[in-house]
Formats: C-alpha cells, structure tokens, sequence
C-alpha cells in the first residue's frame, strides 16, 4: 500500500515536471504551501486521500494541451446596403460565383445566398440591408477562408465596422476539454442563493436517453443565467451530451466536455467587439463581461452574502492560478465529407435494406437519378479549392 502511494506521489511529481509547472504554482492552486508540497514529493509527508485527489485535480487544470479554449461561435452583421455583391466579395472576400442562390429567406429578408454554413441573406428594401449569418459551423468554415486570405478576425471585423456594418449578434464560446466546469454545481448554486449576479433569473434543464442510459449519469445538463431576451445572457451546457445526441460521438471520446457561452446582442455585441479591436486581448473581453453579471461563491451564513468567499472551482475558471486563456481558431473547409456522413447514418441503412430485397433497384435509382442546378452549385462549392473561392 505505501508503495503504491509512493508510485502515485513520483507520478504527481513527474506529471508537474512534464508540464512544466512549478512548486510554488501547483501549491496554490491546491491551497497548500510550496514546501508542504515539497515535503510530500520527497516523501517527508505523507498526504491524505483527499489532499492527493486535490493535487491531481489540480495539477490536470495545468494541463497545456489547452484545457480551456476560446472560439467566436455566432456571429450576424447587418450591412446598410442592398448591394449583395458588395458584402460579400469586398467585406467576405469570397467570390460570389461560388454561391448557392436561394428565392426565399428567413428573419423576414425575401432571399439568401449560402456558401456551406456561410449565409447572407439580402431583400430591395435598405431598412433590411445585407445580414451576414455564420453559426457554429459557419463561424469554423469562415476561418478556413480566413486563413486563406490571410486575414485574422480583427481584420474581418474591422472591415465589417469600416463598412458601416452593424453588429446584431456575437457569442463568444468558452470550450471545457476536461470538465473543469460542475454544471450541476453551478446550478444548485443558483438555487441556493450563490449566485451573485446583475441577472434577475436563471433556467436550467435536464435530458437524457431512454436507451443507453448508462452512458452517463444525469446526462443533458444546461443553464441559462440571464433572459433568453436580453441583450446578454450566458448559456452553460455539457457539450460532450450534445456531439452524442447529434453526431453519435461516444460521451467519453467528446473533445470538448462542456461549454460555457456569452450571448450578446445588438449593442452589447458592439461594445464587445470594439474591445476586441482596442485592446487586442480575447480573455479579457470574455472574463471581463462574466466577472461584470456573475460570480459564483460559498454560503457563509455567519457573513453578509457580499462577503461570501469566491467558490475556488470558479475562482480558477475565471483565471486565478491558470495560464492565459488565447482566442482559437479551428478551420474547418466546406466538403462532401458532411454530406457523406449524413448519407452513412440517414440514406445507408435504407439503400441496405432495398439492395437485400431488390438487388438492381439501388443502381436503377442512381442511373434515373439526375442533378438539379443547385446539386451541381453544391458540387462545385463542395470540391473547389479554398484558393479558388477567395477574392
């Protein structure tokens, strides 16, 4: 048994070394002195169960294969003008030709134009303008594009504000890859008055399988902190559930375990990219707006509540003890790959059970089967070269 706990303890010490963390750094991120930890990695003491699981917890929230990530995941930007062509070749710097044209529109606009994840819908009415939409994909296909041109966000966006652009949405998403965040933590503390916050309501949500329900315990937790009206509100939720739910990926095998979101609307997405532009530092921006709404502490019923100790937990998240927190971008080009995935879980096992009942009719069907102008815009979107379809 000592022996094993000696092998844990040269484990610890060796994991520090490896990550390149000092003493000093690990100690007080566990709450403990440099040289308690010393002794105990010379083997001068010998820590408790509790305080070894402490120091291993802690020392993974120093792992710097990035823990935490920061992505742009929404962004939508009205334009004052009814020029289509104009937004997207001299502010997207894509070429329009690639384009796939679309006679309807959604939010009210009469038509869009889409390339992959990438939309612009457009209407003759200037009130409405030019709206540039890219969500979560959209955002990641861009960056590929961005790259391309050898352009970074700011750039992009100091075009789309040069250009009179008007920021109409902006969320800016925190990635968790070790589930360093406690979502249910977070939302029984709401609940229990440990929450400090500007926010005046929360809602939290609860999900999980009918079958397959060992995957994971209390599966499919979400929070929002803020109303889904406003301007700002923040959405928590367990990412690695929702790459289960949509793309089958094993809960265990999620990149990401869990998300924390800053939605900003209108102005506050404004503000938020104007602080982007003047000082050049996403965490600052980011931790800047959370530390403004929320913090998360610990009952102390012998304190006022605006005394109550910072949660330690949180305290970390929001930068205490942890390394710099960069903005990440994560390019992901526009292929058929989607689209084959999409045809392995949704068309495959049909076209199976067709081919063992009437062996020639799935070549029949492929044989009839003719392209539509907007398959062949997509074709040619879905193999072009990223080169190609930037201006």
């Amino acid at each position: 048994m000592l022996l094993e706990k000696e092998n844990q303890i040269e484990k610890l010490k060796e994991t520090r070394l490896a990550y390149g963390i000092s003493q000093s750094r690990l100690a007080a991120g566990a709450g403990i002195t440099r040289q308690y930890l010393s002794d105990i990695e010379t083997g001068k003491a010998i820590p408790s169960k509790e305080l070894e699981h402490v120091l291993i917890e802690t020392l993974e929230r120093f792992n710097p294969n990035s823990p935490l990530e920061l992505i742009f995941d929404y962004v939508r930007i009205r334009f004052p003008t009814t020029d289509v062509r104009y937004v997207v070749e001299q502010i997207l710097r894509l070429k329009l030709s690639y384009f796939l044209h679309e006679d309807y529109g959604f939010y009210s606009y009469s038509e869009h134009y889409a390339l992959g994840d990438i939309f612009v819908l457009c209407s003759p009415e200037l009130s409405k303008g030019v709206l540039v939409e890219l969500k979560g994909r959209g955002c990641r296909q861009f960056e590929a594009y961005l790259l391309a041109q050898e352009r970074s966000w700011y750039e992009f966006f100091m075009d789309a504000l040069s250009a009179g652009g008007v920021m109409k949405r902006l969320d800016l998403a925190i990635n968790d890859r070790n589930g360093i965040l406690n979502i249910p933590m977070l939302t029984e503390k709401c609940r229990n008055e440990e929450c400090i916050s500007v926010f005046r309501s929360f809602k939290s949500y609860r999900s999980g399988e009918l079958v397959r329900k060992d995957e994971k315990e209390c599966m499919g937790n979400t929070l929002y902190i803020g109303s889904l009206q406003s301007e700002v509100y923040f959405c928590i939720y367990e990412k690695d559930y929702e790459q289960y739910r949509k793309n089958h990926i094993p809960i265990r095998e999620a990149e990401v375990k869990n998300r924390f979101e800053i939605r900003l609307k209108n102005e506050r997405a404004y503000y938020a990219v104007r602080d982007l532009l003047i000082f050049d530092n996403p965490e600052q921006t980011a931790f800047k707006i959370i530390n403004r709404y929320i913090r998360f502490v610990d009952r102390d019923d012998n304190r006022p509540r605006c005394d109550w100790k910072l949660n330690d937990e949180w305290a970390w998240f929001i930068g205490n003890h942890r390394d710099n927190l960069k903005l990440t971008t994560k390019p992901e080009p526009y292929t058929y790959e989607r689209t084959l995935n999409w045809l392995a879980r949704q068309v495959a096992p049909t076209l199976k059970l067709v081919e063992i009942n009437q062996t020639q009719m799935v070549s029949t069907l492929l044989a009839h089967a003719k392209l539509t102008d907007k398959h062949k815009q997509i074709l040619k979107q879905q193999s072009a070269n990223i080169k190609d379809v930037i201006v």
